[in-house]
């Protein structure tokens, strides 16, 4: 038995012309996107398998690059364990504090707008003079810490300058500087229903039950978000570590994205920088995944079952 199907009504003028002004609006967005997103992105994808140097013409390679980090490149896996030592210590570190941080700050203590706004400062000032701060503050010969520790007859602290203690100060300033996650986590805490704390109570928790049970499970997406964030973010911090040690001292605090930048803009060598940004991408990609199919074993969305 066949069924009758409708004919397919073409576009009235009027909804093409809609269409048209529609493609003319968004056109500065839509010619943005492909010159300087989309084309960067397929010719790096392109320059990551050819010998390229600015200079001479690209020479097709195929996955020479890749091979070539992977094999017999001295400095990749030295970059590649700093830059895990960062991440793996920075992150989780910084969401720690920035957490607890944000729940002292949710209190009724005097003087929370102010704590508030001091909090987020280091997120609005500009990464340079964050580092130059920093440089002065820690500096061994005239830095402000170093400087005391002179005064009351202490030994000082090579904090920049020793390949042991340089990368846990990098991660002590990414510490620092998690303004944007407190107040991200504010906003989370000031969500929490008060009901389920009034019931806490009620069923004899004390401060620390009410803080493991309730708060936290409550903040849990959140948390995920910032997890998130934070990891994207600090595989590609790259200011602070070039600004404060430039990779030094014995390369110690040579992080992937100082090393791609070496690569791509000391040693002119774009194809080996292209290879090595496609390999932060899958990087950050596996660990995102990661991270969202774990997920469901400890976040908690509130009404789902």
């Amino acid at each position: 038995m066949a069924v009758a199907t409708a004919p397919r009504r073409g576009m009235t003028k009027t909804e093409r012309r809609n269409q048209v002004m529609g493609l003319l609006f968004i056109s500065p967005w839509l010619i943005g996107f492909l010159l300087f997103a989309l084309f960067p992105l397929v010719a790096s994808l392109y320059y990551s398998m050819t010998n390229y140097d600015f200079i001479r013409d690209p020479q097709f390679i195929g996955l020479a690059n890749y091979v070539r980090l992977f094999t017999t490149d001295p400095d990749f896996w030295t970059v590649m364990y700093n830059t895990l030592y960062y991440v793996g210590f920075g992150v989780p570190l910084g969401i720690a504090v920035a957490f607890l941080i944000a729940n002292l700050l949710n209190s009724d203590i005097k003087g929370r707008t102010l704590f508030r706004s001091v909090i987020y400062i280091p997120s609005i000032v500009p990464a340079v003079c964050t580092a130059m701060v920093w440089l002065f503050i820690l500096n061994v010969q005239y830095g402000a810490i170093n400087g005391i520790l002179k005064t009351i007859g202490w030994q000082t602290i090579p904090f920049l300058s020793s390949p042991e203690l340089a990368k846990p100060s990098l991660i002590m300033i990414y510490v620092w500087a998690q303004g944007t996650a407190v107040v991200i986590f504010l906003a989370a805490l000031q969500d929490v229903p008060r009901s389920l704390y009034d019931a806490a109570l009620v069923d004899g928790a004390n401060a620390w039950h009410r803080f493991w049970n309730v708060t936290v499970p409550m903040c849990t997406p959140v948390i995920l978000f910032n997890f998130i964030m934070g990891i994207i973010a600090a595989f590609q911090d790259f200011t602070l570590p070039f600004v404060l040690t430039g990779g030094g001292p014995m390369k110690s605090t040579e992080f992937y994205v100082v090393n791609l930048y070496r690569n791509a803009f000391v040693q002119f060598s774009i194809g080996k920088a292209s290879a090595m940004a496609w390999i932060l991408f899958l990087i950050i990609l596996l660990f995102s995944v990661i991270l969202f199919r774990t997920s469901a074993r400890w976040v908690y969305y509130g009404g789902e079952k």
